[in-house]
């Protein structure tokens, strides 16, 4: 099903900022009451809400939260799976704002999928989509969910390998008419990555990637999933792995970042305890000839004004000849 809500902000705001967007994102928290290895999983309603209460002061947009929100228990139980997922859930709702949840694999481990939808909120979207799409501030924002196995089945109560991530064909079908509806600038998240091959990576990235760079639309991909972070530059795409929550124990051992888009489509991430700071320069249109990254009637001037002269290539500001 595709759902696109339209803008959350008011007028005010949209004339105070137009075509900005600040928002927040957190990732891989693993809740529950235990540590395993270097997962202190028992401290992450602590560091969330730090997390939180950080992007009220802020007073960021929206928040977002990229996956594997929850854990389990070892041997699992299916009734105390859920108490975590409710519990966290609890804090990331005192976020003032919307709030959106990515679909990673530890939240289906003990649960399916319609129990994690059934227990958690995404702003203005049916409670059944696991994957879906919105609006803000002439931005396009698409959630894809990579829960899948490669036969196409949804990950439910722990029945998938982990590095077995797929998107089906029918969610990238719509992926696809998606992006070709999108009125502006699109930014993807995913909890699983897209930006090479092997365990933390979907399997069919190769494909996805094919869509997002035929759109022309996608400025940037914010991924969890691999707890160390990374970052690449894929035909114009940036691709943010942020750290995970859980790795390390106390305070200074969480990461959480807030992004914010500028008029000029650059997008800044500041980062908080591990995070890692970046700054993506603009990825500008061809159609856009006054350099400022947006396709308005400043640019129809300049082609109304030469298009008459046969012999005049108009060459984007700032931008070589070709």
């Amino acid at each position: 099903m595709h759902v696109t809500i339209g803008s959350y902000c008011s007028q005010t705001f949209a004339e105070a900022r137009p075509n900005t967007v600040r928002f927040g994102i957190a990732t891989d928290p693993h809740y529950t009451e235990r540590i395993y290895g270097t997962r202190y999983c028992n401290q992450s309603l602590d560091k969330l809400t730090e997390c939180v209460e950080l992007m009220n002061k802020q007073d960021v947009d929206f928040l977002v939260e990229l996956g594997d929100f929850k854990d389990q228990d070892d041997p699992p139980d299916e009734r105390t799976t859920l108490s975590y997922l409710q519990a966290i859930e609890a804090v990331f709702r005192k976020f003032r704002g919307p709030i959106y949840h990515v679909l990673g694999n530890h939240d289906l481990d003990s649960i399916s999928k319609s129990q994690f939808l059934t227990n958690i909120e995404n702003t203005d979207i049916a409670p059944e989509l696991s994957y879906y799409s919105f609006d803000f501030n002439g931005l396009h924002f698409v959630v894809l969910d990579a829960n899948f196995t490669s036969s196409g089945i949804d990950y439910d109560h722990g029945n998938f390998n982990w590095t077995d991530a797929n998107i089906p064909a029918v969610e990238l079908q719509w992926l696809e008419q998606d992006l070709a509806l999108a009125e502006g600038p699109a930014i993807l998240l995913i909890h699983q990555l897209l930006d090479g091959t092997g365990s933390h990576y979907v399997k069919n990235a190769a494909d996805v990637r094919r869509v997002l760079e035929a759109s022309g639309k996608v400025m940037a991909v914010f991924q969890g999933h691999y707890h160390a972070g990374s970052y690449h530059e894929i035909q114009g795409i940036h691709y943010y792995t942020l750290k995970a929550m859980v790795e390390g124990s106390g305070a200074q051992n969480s990461a959480y970042a807030i992004a914010e888009v500028h008029a000029d489509r650059r997008i800044t991430v500041s980062a908080y305890r591990q995070a890692v700071r970046m700054e993506f320069p603009a990825r500008c249109s061809i159609a856009d000839l006054n350099g400022d990254c947006m396709v308005d009637f400043k640019d129809y001037a300049i082609m109304a004004e030469n298009w008459l002269d046969p012999g005049l290539v108009v060459i984007p500001k700032g931008r070589p000849g070709r």
